[in-house]
């Protein structure tokens, strides 16, 4: 499979050409994220021999700017103990585990097929590691697994493991089926546990899985809070699968919310890392190389659907990676949401208008794109009107994204788009939660051959979606119940980073 992306074209019908997705067959939650030696590691849930969910593997890919990939072997396979559910990994520099210095270490739940079906007290996941001492190339299953036995508790599960400076120890946090646990260690194999959150608070729709937990900075300050990403299914914020976050402290033992995030989320309000349909499980790269930066991945798809999306030879793709920055505006905390800079070098404008005025409808031809492309703008006065951005080809497949008045909110259109009629509720409107819209509105609108991902003002607002025309978007009109100015208008053809793409 090393040269998997030489032997696949990478050609086929609504196979995205600048997000990541398998050679072949299913893929879903990324995995193991983790920088090292000049390489982005990317793992992720995969099983190689359907299009469909099964026994989970962890497959495997390396960049060195997180938008060109290189796809390796699988790198682990299941075993007697189950299959190989989520996780994480980190670099052990410092030896505490006694693989080597500077040991990738993979953390991960095993899941055991057949206690699960034999009923056998709920005890059959539990979390396991394995070494690598090659650059994440082979790994070694530790002989001792698990490393934290299962207590009989069912949805026990997606370790994410993280060193903290100010407690000096590793800090595990995995879902337990409405809640998270919090383990530490001074060594990755013993464990203790330290506390458990959250059942009190946010969206319980679902099972919760695939936390993560990480400090950051509040953006041009030196202040540090901590963010836990959730995730969890179904229950999300367009039915399905989901992610929330919460912002608070760590104190090496317990995690507690900031006073105003717990005041806004004991009434009933969840924070939703993104608005839209199809960004699920994602979590952050561990020993990154910049300091405090933290950098994101989702599986782009929902369980509403994704066994039965309208691919066959592979099912889902991931989301751009993105730069998660933490904003405080009086004492509210907010994640906000970049696509990472190194997007830009494979971006070529065609359209670029320092100032666009827009009374009734402008069209744009779009087909040198191809079906890949970018949109970005500053609106200097959508506040007083509604703006609809309308991406149609010759079949009348179309997709709407625009900013709608009445409701104060940012919304995608998907219902005519393309192949819609394989699950019933795939066609649909997704609007954004309300937005208070400044002088100055930047849009962000990138499109690839069956994805889109929409940022407003650097990520205030997100919302990704998957789509499926049969054939590229070829017409843009752009048009507004009154008069919108657009500043700084450009759109960008996107290459392909996998080969020249022909339909």
């Amino acid at each position: 499979m090393k040269n998997a992306h030489e032997q696949i074209s990478y050609t086929e019908l609504h196979r995205n050409q600048f997000h990541f997705s398998p050679p072949k067959a299913w893929m879903n939650d990324p995995n193991g994220m983790v920088y090292f030696d000049g390489e982005y590691h990317l793992f992720y849930q995969y099983y190689p021999d359907s299009n469909v969910w099964g026994p989970m593997h962890w497959g495997h890919a390396i960049s060195a700017d997180l938008i060109h990939w290189e796809h390796l072997p699988i790198a682990l396979y299941p075993d007697s103990l189950g299959y190989i559910f989520s996780g994480s990994a980190v670099i052990d520099k410092d030896n505490t585990a006694g693989f080597g210095e500077n040991a990738m270490i993979a953390i991960f739940t095993h899941h055991d097929p057949i206690g699960e079906k034999s009923g056998k007290s709920d005890a059959f996941q539990y979390q396991s590691i394995a070494y690598s001492l090659d650059r994440g190339r082979t790994f070694t299953k530790y002989d001792g697994n698990p490393v934290i036995a299962n207590p009989g508790i069912k949805d026990f599960r997606d370790p994410k493991v993280i060193w903290d400076d100010d407690s000096d120890q590793w800090v595990m946090i995995f879902a337990a089926y409405d809640h998270v646990k919090l383990y530490g260690s001074a060594n990755l194999i013993e464990w203790k546990h330290l506390s458990d959150w959250g059942k009190e608070y946010g969206a319980h729709g679902g099972v919760w899985e695939c936390p993560d937990l990480f400090p950051l900075k509040v953006k041009g300050t030196a202040e540090k809070k901590w963010v836990l990403l959730q995730s969890l299914n179904p229950g999300g914020p367009q039915g399905g699968s989901g992610t929330q976050y919460f912002i608070g402290d760590f104190d090496g033992h317990e995690f507690t919310l900031d006073p105003e995030f717990e005041s806004m989320v004991q009434n009933g309000k969840v924070i939703w890392l993104d608005q839209g349909a199809d960004n699920y499980a994602g979590v952050t790269w561990s020993n990154a190389p910049a300091l405090h930066e933290r950098l994101f991945i989702g599986w782009m798809s929902n369980w509403q659907y994704a066994q039965i999306a309208p691919t066959e030879n592979w099912r889902s793709a991931m989301t751009l990676p993105r730069k998660l920055t933490l904003n405080k505006t009086g004492k509210m905390y907010k994640l906000q949401t970049e696509i990472i800079k190194s997007f830009d070098e494979i971006c070529k404008n065609f359209v670029v208008e320092d100032k666009l005025s827009i009374s009734t409808d402008r069209s744009i031809d779009i087909s040198q794109s191809n079906g890949a492309m970018r949109l970005r703008c500053s609106v200097s006065d959508i506040k007083n009107h509604s703006l609809n951005f309308l991406f149609s080809n010759m079949l009348g497949e179309n997709l709407k994204v625009g900013y709608d008045q009445k409701k104060e909110s940012w919304y995608i259109d998907r219902r005519q788009s393309g192949l819609t009629d394989f699950e019933d509720k795939f066609p649909a409107i997704h609007h954004s939660d309300p937005i208070i819209c400044t002088e100055n509105t930047a849009v962000d609108i990138i499109l690839d051959a069956a994805s889109v991902e929409v940022l407003i003002n650097q990520g205030q607002v997100v919302m990704t979606d998957i789509l499926f025309p049969t054939e590229p978007y070829s017409l843009l009109k752009i048009n507004t119940d009154g008069l919108s100015k657009l500043d700084d208008f450009s759109i960008s053809s996107v290459h392909s980073i996998w080969k020249e793409r022909k339909y």
